[in-house]
Order: C-alpha cells, then sequence, then structure tokens
C-alpha cells in the first residue's frame, strides 16, 4: 500500500485527467504509480506526457530502453520497476536467464548494442561523473548522438522512478510475486550473487 492515498482520474482537472487516463491505458502496469504521481498534477502531465511521446517518437529501438531500465531498477535494488520491465524485456526476445544477469553484460545473448547499452547505464547510475569518452565511442558504433542522448534520460528517469516508488511504497503486488519466483541469493548465509 504506498504511503499516500492514491488518486483517480475523477480527482483531476480536466487536462490532467486527459493524461492520467491515457497513461494508464497505455502503461496499464503502472496505474498505481500513476495514482501517487498525481498528488502532483504537472508532473504527472509533464514526465508521462513526455514518456509517451518518448514511445510514440521510436527513437530508440523499444529493447534497448528496457535494458537501460532493468539494468538501472537492478542496481537500484527497485523491486517494482524490475517486476514490472522485466516482462518488456522478454517480449524484446531477451531469454529469461540474461535478463536474471543483470546488470552483468556479459551474457551470450547481448550482443555489442546490447553490452554499450547495459554498460552505460550502470554508468549513469554508479558514476556519471567518471565516464571515460572511450565509452561514447562505443555507444557511437551502434547509436545516433540523439539516441545517445535519450539513453541518458532513459537511465536517469528509471533512477528517478526507482526511488520515487520505493520511498512512497508504490508496490501492487507484482514485485512480491516476482522474488517469489526469482529469489535473489543470500549473501548473509553464503550464497554468491
Amino acid at each position: 500500500m504506498p504511503r499516500v492515498a492514491p488518486l483517480t482520474a475523477a480527482d483531476l482537472p480536466p487536462p490532467y485527467a486527459e493524461v492520467f487516463t491515457a497513461f494508464a491505458d497505455g502503461y496499464s502496469d503502472f496505474r498505481d504509480q500513476a495514482s501517487v504521481l498525481a498528488h502532483v498534477p504537472p508532473a504527472l502531465d509533464h514526465l508521462y506526457r513526455m514518456l509517451m511521446e518518448l514511445r510514440a517518437r521510436e527513437g530508440v529501438p523499444f529493447r534497448y530502453i528496457e535494458l537501460a531500465v532493468v539494468t538501472v531498477s537492478k542496481l537500484n535494488a527497485c523491486p517494482y520497476c524490475v517486476s514490472h520491465h522485466t516482462p518488456l524485456l522478454e517480449v524484446e526476445g531477451v531469454p529469461e536467464e540474461a535478463v536474471a544477469a543483470l546488470p552483468a553484460s556479459d551474457h551470450p545473448a547481448f550482443d555489442a548494442a546490447d553490452r554499450a547499452v547495459i554498460d552505460y547505464a550502470r554508468l549513469v547510475t554508479q558514476r556519471a561523473w567518471g565516464i571515460r569518452d572511450h565509452v561514447f565511442d562505443d555507444l557511437r558504433q551502434h547509436f545516433t548522438e540523439a539516441q545517445i542522448v535519450e539513453l541518458t534520460l532513459r537511465a536517469a528517469l528509471a533512477g528517478f522512478f526507482n526511488r520515487f516508488n520505493d520511498a512512497l511504497q508504490i508496490d501492487d503486488g507484482a514485485a512480491e510475486a516476482l522474488l517469489h519466483l526469482h529469489p535473489e541469493p543470500d549473501t548473509a548465509a553464503g550464497e554468491q550473487p
């Protein structure tokens, strides 16, 4: 249960209600997140309208967006985001065991472009201040500059949503169900991650 009362489209003025409804219909798995973000209508409007426009624009293939989001979400230990984005990666043809290996990029199911995205998302999350030029040289082999900017935006937004969801305890139960299907290794008991 979220730490704040969820809202509905009926609780919002018409322009914001339209964005809420469009997002909740197009991204039904994230309706519970929308119901909390609705407490700040301008944020709901701008963030969700932007996400819907980016999806419609298709500037970066969906596989790479989802690789970045799941990588960041695993690094930030956000079970809500991992549970909601993992199935999207599997639809994109990424095998379950490769998804489970993230944020490691060395699984044989990952090609050079996949590895570049995963490694970049990890750097954006863990040490954006120290990314070296060679990382961008590698990215430029697969992506345009506009795509690199969007990948950076998506990785940074994933970090925002990870913290937003965790701080406000946004969870519809899917995260817990995923954790039961794929439990994390118990490092305290000596299992290796």
